[in-house]
């Protein structure tokens, strides 16, 4: 799997430049664009945080589990509902 790409499109959908996501990891701007460009071997710790600074976590949990992102999306909201409501009559209780 090319994770260039995706690397790329979390950034974005941060509204992230390059420069701005380089000084958040603590890695050089031409290191993002390797990485980007699928010319870097991406380290298992960089994505984790890489999702973490574009707020892309349920883009994290797709790709691990092979999955559609939109699915694990609507799952992971489902799930909060579901623990909030649960919080909700826990309280009430």
């Amino acid at each position: 799997m090319e994770f260039g790409a995706v690397l790329k499109r979390m950034r974005k959908q941060a509204g992230m430049s390059q420069e701005c996501i380089a000084e958040r990891l603590h890695i050089s701007r031409s290191n993002v664009s390797r990485l980007e460009g699928n010319k870097l071997e991406l380290k298992a710790a960089d994505l984790i945080k890489w999702a973490k600074e574009t707020n892309s976590q349920d883009v994290l949990v797709a790709l691990v589990l092979n999955v559609d992102v939109a699915g694990v999306t609507h799952m992971l909201s489902s799930l909060l509902q579901t623990a909030g409501t649960i919080i909700k009559l826990g309280g009430i209780l």
